[in-house]
Parts: C-alpha cells; structure tokens; sequence
C-alpha cells in the first residue's frame, strides 16, 4: 500500500532441540511438519538459536556522528532463505537505547525494566533504525524509562543488505504529469514503465529479489527477538509493521508478550495487496475531502474559496498551470499531487501544504518548490524504499496479470475517488508483471488463549489504513481490544498529541492492563493555519 521513510557447544545443543519442533512454540497439527512452510519454520528455529548464542554487540551506529551518543547499532545475521538456514547469510542493522531507569515525572523514582520494545514503521521500505531516539520525546519518555527501545533496518533497507531497482540517478525523473482521467497512450506509457521497473529489480537483485516478503519479515523478527535474549517479544508495528506483525502472531504466538497494533492493514489473505489498494484509494478520497473542507473553514487565512469545491477547483487550477509551466523547472502536476498527498496521512502538514498551493496560486511559487522540488542526495535512499515496497507487495500475493484487469476496477472506482486512484495504480503497477513466485497469505487467526491479549489503535478517518482493517485484525485476534480515535485520520496515531490514546498505549505496555471492552477517544484537536511555510 502507499506511502508517502549482526557457536557455542551450547547453543548447538539448543539448536537441536528447537529445530524439532515448530518455530512458534504452538502444538503441531497432524503431518504439519512435512507440510507447507516446514522447512521454514525449521530454518527459523535454527537461525534464531544461532542469533540466541552469538547476542548483538552493540557500538557505534553507521552514519551516525551527529546523532546522541545514547543510540548503539549492532547486526543480526538471518537466512536469506530460510529453507536453507545454512545457505547465504544477510544481516540486519540494529539500533538500540538503553531504558533510562528513571520517572520522567521527577521524584527520582527508579523505574524497572521491563526488556526490550521492538518498533517497525511500515513501508514496506521504510526503516525503524532511528526509533530508539523516540524516547527523547515527552511522549515516549515514560515508556524509554521502562524499555530498551529498538529498531532495525529490514531486509533490503539500507544498510541491511539494500535492494534496488534501478540506478538512483534515475529514480527522479523530473516534472511530470498525473491526470486523474488518464489516455489510453498514457497508460500504454506507464505500463511500458512497469515492465522495465520489474525487469530492473530482477536484473540488479538476481534471486535474491524473491526472499523480500512478509513472511521473511516475520521470522527476522523472531531471530532479531532471539539475539535481543528476550525469550517473549515486546513489539510495535505502525502500518504495513501491523500487517507483518500479525503475521508474526500467527507464527509465533507462544513468544509474545505484548503487542501493539498502530494504524492496522486488512490481513485478509483475499485483500493481500490489489484489494487493499483499491480500499486506499477510496479512504484517500474522504481524507482529501477532510482536507479540503478544512482548507475551506480558513478562507480568511488561504484564500482558496469557502466550500471544499472551490479549493478543488484551485487544485486542478495550479495542476494545469504546473504541466504547462513546471514551478522552479522541477515540480510538475506529479509533484504536487505528491505534497498534498502527505496532508492526506497527517493533519499536522495541512497547514504548511495549504498554504503553498494557496502561495502558488497568488503567484509565488518559492513554498511549493520549497516542499516539493527533489532532491539528488535523498536518491539512492527513496529508490531502495521504492524497490523494497515493490518487493515485499509484488513478492506476498497474486496480482492480476492482465492490466484489463487494472483498468476497468479503476476506472470505475476513479469516477468517485480520483484524488489518488490512477497514482496508487501507477506506484503498484510493476506487480502485474512481476518476475518471480508469489507467496501464498497467511490466514491470521488465534483463538482464546492461543495468543496473550494485544492492543489495537486507529483513527476512524485513516486515509492509508482505512478503518476497515482494524476492525477485521479485531476479529481475529482473539483477546484483542481495539481502541479507536474518533473522526481522526493521521495515519499513527500512538505517542502523539491524543493523551486518551497515549494513556491505553502506557497502561498496556507498562502494567499489561487494557480496557475491559473496546474504546473510543475523542480526537485531537484540528490543526491551526498559519500563513508560514513549514520550517
């Protein structure tokens, strides 16, 4: 879906006796063993053994000086395929901050420590290295004195043994447009460029490309657990980190201990990925209208007319005038389809954003550019988050092969929801011709007491993660308690400004204490214009 960014005798003893039974710890159903997945979860077990004995030492973290001395990175080596746990080997980059020990609230009251939090951001492709400096934050404060916060970079993430796709030269390809009723030459373009993108992650990452999935994300956790000596895993995932969260769940129900679901994807194997991003596409729309009517309220402010039609209008004005006369030579229609986007996931950007398409259309083009022009030295990092979201999408579920297919699914649901539909379908395009074997979803469900009690969190008005596939993980999480942002759509919503939110996340993770039913926190407070360009 869219988004928008490291042997002992002993260990050799315990290797034995976990490769004998399934990775998850769960009692084995009849003939499980030699069915799908066996080799596996066998190669999970010896990996994470592996990562159990040989731990992580921790030092200084890649690239890093000007970051707090606090952050340690150290590496986790998994299979690149886990059937052949003794064939090739890459490794993970870690990042980690010790818990603090201390009461953020003063007092000098110790704190004890409770292990290890494990956060993954989502993406796919996006890297959680640098979450362990969260806990500098007020919001995060009381959870770093608990925990050891940590973080890694996935599976062709940068520096984790990075993918790519194409050269990075190349990734930006300059001013371009994005028309929400495109032509059939136009589609017959983008699909020419579909074809070449998949060629290209096949011709640069050999076969090594098919071993980037879900399912592959969910073991590595279970090794980077193993070499963290946690025996149970603490964990967070915000996004697609739910969807390979869940998946973890499934496989690993008996080393868990306390998991956090913030901003959930539809597990739904039916749903796994085509129908999720047509679901996007729609939930994008209502947020753009949100945005719109907002932008609507503040007419004193931007402008930009006094319903949601008028700054509709002035959108599709600046997009005209932007592929006659791209804005500083760099920012076309595509660009600036790409900055509203980011309001579309957080409303702390609506303010910035509406006031450089109101800047623009005023006739000063500085803050649009300023928000939206590309930058050289980002390239090589945007073009391996590219290659790794193509990836873990095309690699986890069957796509339609026929671009028919494509085609007359969006050209229906455009017809209500043009905002973002034809560039969803563009960004996920190459799956149709994907070079590579398919994996096969995983059906997510535990029964009572299969899996301790988790956390669910999500805002009503989601545009990235409709609010559809909370309640759908809610159902299948048995034990589960879902606790829902009224009228929000800022895509995450754990540790920000919504104290209810931020009060069921502390009581969960810091005492395993959750509402007795499912709960419902009023949402924060809508942003303030201002006539400033973001810092």
């Amino acid at each position: 879906m869219r988004a928008a960014v490291v042997h002992s005798a002993a260990g050799a003893l315990l290797l034995t006796a976990l490769a004998a039974a399934p990775a998850g710890g769960a009692p084995q159903r009849p003939g499980a063993a030699e069915g799908p997945g066996a080799a596996e979860r066998r190669g999970t077990a010896v990996a994470a053994a592996r990562a159990a004995a040989a731990g992580i030492s921790f030092g200084p973290c890649p690239d890093a000086a000007d970051l707090p001395g606090a952050l340690r990175c150290g590496t986790v080596t998994v299979p690149l395929d886990y059937a052949r746990p003794d064939g090739r080997q890459i490794r993970l980059t870690v990042g980690r901050v010790r818990a603090t020990g201390k009461d953020p609230r003063g007092g000098g009251r110790a704190v004890p420590r409770q292990g290890a939090l494990v956060y993954n951001p989502g993406g796919p492709g996006a890297s959680g290295l640098y979450f362990p400096l969260a806990g500098l934050s007020p919001e995060w404060r009381r959870l770093a004195a608990a925990y050891d916060f940590v973080g890694y970079a996935p599976r062709g993430v940068a520096p984790s043994a990075p993918l790519s796709c194409q050269d990075p030269e190349h990734f930006f390809p300059g001013p371009g447009p994005a028309p929400q009723q495109p032509s059939a030459s136009y589609k017959r373009q983008r699909i020419a460029q579909a074809r070449a993108y998949a060629r290209g992650c096949a011709e640069r990452s050999g076969d090594a490309l098919r071993h980037h999935h879900s399912l592959n994300n969910a073991r590595d956790l279970d090794v980077v657990r193993a070499a963290l000596g946690e025996k149970r895993l603490t964990f967070m995932g915000a996004s697609y980190g739910t969807y390979f969260g869940a998946l973890y769940a499934e496989l690993f129900p008996r080393h868990v201990r306390r998991m956090v679901f913030d901003s959930v994807v539809n597990p739904a194997p039916g749903r796994i990925w085509y129908r999720n991003n047509l679901a996007q596409s729609e939930a994008f729309e209502r947020r753009w209208a949100d945005f719109r009517a907002w932008i609507a309220a503040h007419d004193d402010v931007y402008g930009l007319g006094r319903t949601p039609g008028a700054v509709q209008r002035g959108y599709e004005v600046a997009s005209a005038r932007l592929s006659a006369r791209p804005a500083g030579g760099t920012v076309g229609p595509a660009q600036l389809q790409e900055v509203l986007l980011r309001a579309v996931y957080y409303d702390d950007q609506w303010p910035h954003r509406a006031h450089a398409l109101s800047a623009y259309l005023k006739g000063d083009p500085r803050p649009l550019v300023d928000l939206a022009e590309p930058h050289p030295e980002a390239a090589a990092e945007a073009e391996n988050a590219s290659a790794v979201y193509t990836a873990v999408e095309c690699n986890d579920a069957p796509w339609p092969t026929d671009f028919r297919v494509w085609d007359r699914d969006n050209t229906r649901l455009a017809r209500r929801a043009p905002f973002e539909t034809w560039e969803n379908v563009w960004t996920n395009l190459p799956c149709a011709y994907w070079p590579v074997p398919r994996q096969r979803p995983l059906e997510v469900r535990t029964g009572p007491g299969e899996l301790p009690p988790t956390l669910l969190l999500a805002g009503e008005r989601d545009g990235a993660t409709p609010y559809e596939g909370a309640r759908e993980l809610h159902r299948r999480l048995a034990g589960s308690v879902l606790v829902t942002e009224r009228g929000a759509g800022t895509h995450g919503v754990a540790a920000g400004p919504n104290a209810c939110v931020n009060g069921h996340l502390e009581a969960y993770l810091l005492e395993g204490r959750l509402p007795a039913r499912d709960a419902f926190c009023a949402p924060r407070p809508a942003p303030e214009p201002t006539s400033a360009t973001a810092p």
